[in-house]
Protein backbone atom coordinates (compact mmCIF):
# COMPACT_ATOMS: atom_id res chain seq x y z
CA UNK A 1 0.00 0.00 0.00
CA UNK A 2 1.21 3.45 -0.68
CA UNK A 3 -0.69 5.32 1.90
CA UNK A 4 0.32 9.24 2.17
CA UNK A 5 3.16 8.18 -0.31
CA UNK A 6 3.45 11.35 -2.35
CA UNK A 7 4.94 12.19 -5.77
CA UNK A 8 5.19 9.98 -8.65
CA UNK A 9 8.49 7.69 -9.38
CA UNK A 10 7.87 7.15 -13.40
CA UNK A 11 9.99 4.34 -13.31
CA UNK A 12 13.10 6.21 -12.93
CA UNK A 13 15.72 5.84 -9.71
CA UNK A 14 15.71 9.01 -7.67
CA UNK A 15 18.36 11.04 -9.59
CA UNK A 16 17.14 10.32 -12.64
CA UNK A 17 13.94 11.51 -11.62
CA UNK A 18 15.31 15.39 -10.25
CA UNK A 19 17.72 15.33 -13.48
CA UNK A 20 14.60 15.32 -15.49
CA UNK A 21 12.36 17.62 -13.32
CA UNK A 22 15.12 19.65 -13.32
CA UNK A 23 15.71 19.60 -17.61
CA UNK A 24 11.83 20.18 -17.91
CA UNK A 25 11.56 23.04 -15.78
CA UNK A 26 14.50 24.61 -17.27
CA UNK A 27 12.87 24.19 -20.89
CA UNK A 28 9.42 25.06 -19.40
CA UNK A 29 10.75 28.75 -18.48
CA UNK A 30 13.00 28.92 -21.38
CA UNK A 31 9.89 28.39 -24.35
CA UNK A 32 7.50 28.65 -21.69
CA UNK A 33 5.02 26.22 -23.24
CA UNK A 34 6.25 22.66 -23.64
CA UNK A 35 4.65 19.81 -24.40
CA UNK A 36 4.99 16.25 -22.20
CA UNK A 37 2.96 13.40 -20.53
CA UNK A 38 0.14 14.54 -18.27
CA UNK A 39 2.22 12.79 -15.08
CA UNK A 40 5.88 14.26 -16.18
CA UNK A 41 3.62 18.12 -16.59
CA UNK A 42 1.74 17.62 -13.12
CA UNK A 43 4.80 17.01 -11.33
CA UNK A 44 6.81 20.01 -12.76
CA UNK A 45 4.18 22.57 -12.38
CA UNK A 46 4.78 23.25 -8.72
CA UNK A 47 8.69 23.16 -8.81
CA UNK A 48 8.25 25.96 -11.78
CA UNK A 49 5.87 27.78 -9.86
CA UNK A 50 8.35 27.78 -6.87
CA UNK A 51 11.15 29.38 -9.58
CA UNK A 52 8.46 31.91 -10.25
CA UNK A 53 7.95 32.88 -6.39
CA UNK A 54 11.99 33.08 -6.03
CA UNK A 55 12.36 35.24 -9.04
CA UNK A 56 9.37 37.27 -7.02
CA UNK A 57 10.98 38.11 -4.20
CA UNK A 58 14.32 38.81 -5.74
CA UNK A 59 17.55 39.53 -3.88
CA UNK A 60 20.95 37.39 -3.51
CA UNK A 61 19.52 34.26 -1.58
CA UNK A 62 16.40 33.04 -3.76
CA UNK A 63 18.52 33.86 -7.10
CA UNK A 64 21.49 31.23 -5.61
CA UNK A 65 18.84 28.86 -4.35
CA UNK A 66 16.90 29.17 -8.12
CA UNK A 67 20.57 28.53 -9.77
CA UNK A 68 20.80 25.71 -7.54
CA UNK A 69 17.82 24.07 -9.17
CA UNK A 70 17.84 25.74 -13.20
CA UNK A 71 20.67 24.78 -15.24
CA UNK A 72 21.55 27.77 -17.09
CA UNK A 73 22.20 31.11 -15.74
CA UNK A 74 20.94 32.83 -18.47
CA UNK A 75 17.10 30.98 -17.85
CA UNK A 76 17.67 31.87 -13.80
CA UNK A 77 18.48 35.65 -15.26
CA UNK A 78 14.93 35.71 -17.53
CA UNK A 79 13.36 34.48 -14.51
CA UNK A 80 14.32 37.54 -12.16
CA UNK A 81 14.24 40.14 -14.75
CA UNK A 82 11.38 39.10 -16.79
CA UNK A 83 8.86 37.19 -16.03
CA UNK A 84 8.61 37.80 -12.16
CA UNK A 85 7.80 41.14 -13.07
CA UNK A 86 4.90 40.07 -15.12
CA UNK A 87 3.48 38.15 -12.15
CA UNK A 88 3.48 40.88 -9.32
CA UNK A 89 0.00 41.22 -8.72
CA UNK A 90 -0.88 37.78 -9.53
CA UNK A 91 -0.38 35.11 -6.21
CA UNK A 92 0.41 32.21 -7.63
CA UNK A 93 -1.47 29.93 -10.60
CA UNK A 94 1.53 30.61 -12.71
CA UNK A 95 0.96 27.40 -15.71
CA UNK A 96 -2.09 25.82 -17.02
CA UNK A 97 -1.94 22.73 -18.34
CA UNK A 98 -3.79 21.62 -21.95
CA UNK A 99 -4.97 18.04 -22.24
CA UNK A 100 -3.91 17.08 -26.15
CA UNK A 101 -4.96 13.83 -26.26
CA UNK A 102 -3.46 10.15 -25.93
CA UNK A 103 0.00 9.83 -28.05
CA UNK A 104 0.06 7.95 -30.84
CA UNK A 105 3.16 5.28 -30.18
CA UNK A 106 2.03 4.62 -27.05
CA UNK A 107 -1.25 6.09 -25.93
CA UNK A 108 0.13 8.22 -23.31
CA UNK A 109 -1.75 11.05 -22.43
CA UNK A 110 -0.31 14.37 -23.31
CA UNK A 111 -0.89 17.73 -22.38
CA UNK A 112 1.01 21.16 -23.28
CA UNK A 113 2.15 22.97 -19.93
CA UNK A 114 2.75 26.80 -20.49
CA UNK A 115 3.09 29.83 -18.29
CA UNK A 116 -0.16 32.15 -18.31
CA UNK A 117 0.17 35.54 -19.76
Amino acid sequence: MRHKVAGRRLGRSSAHRKALFRNLVTDLLNYEKITSTEAKAKEIRGLAEKMITLGKKGGLTPRRQALAFILDENIVAKVFDELAPRYTERPGGYTRLIKLGPRPGDGAPMVRIELVE
